[in-house]
């Protein structure tokens, strides 16, 4: 597996399971309450780019790992895991959930913004 597939595709992908399930998850709100709606689509997108950020974070770690020393994923997790244990899957995370949420959230925000601006 190349690692460049690792720097967008899941984190996108994780973020918009997260995102469907938030929104049937959260309770409903009136259509034509504007303020609430844009509430709504807030907590939506925000957890959906946390989560997609948090989740995703090993594959970031791993990917950075194989650029660095030219390893391929498994040779890399594996060496990863014998010297650090797990540690290795929460290394960067304290800013890598920012960096990542923030542009994933805005992009879940504003799709949801477009939309509904473009329907009605």
């Amino acid at each position: 597996l190349d690692a460049a597939i690792l720097k967008t595709a899941p984190k996108y992908m994780v973020a918009v399971v997260i995102k469907d399930y938030m929104g049937q998850w959260l309770a409903p709100v009136d259509p034509a309450n504007k303020n609430a709606v844009l509430v709504k689509s807030a907590k939506v997108a925000v957890t959906a780019g946390i989560a997609g950020a948090v989740l995703t974070n090993p594959l970031d770690v791993v990917r950075n790992e194989m650029f660095k020393t030219e390893e391929r994923m498994i040779p890399c997790m594996t060496r990863m895991t014998k010297e650090t244990g797990i540690a290795w899957f929460f290394r960067g995370i304290n800013k890598n959930w920012v960096a990542v949420a923030a542009p994933i959230a805005s992009t879940i925000f504003l799709t949801d913004r477009f939309k509904a601006w473009t329907e009605s």
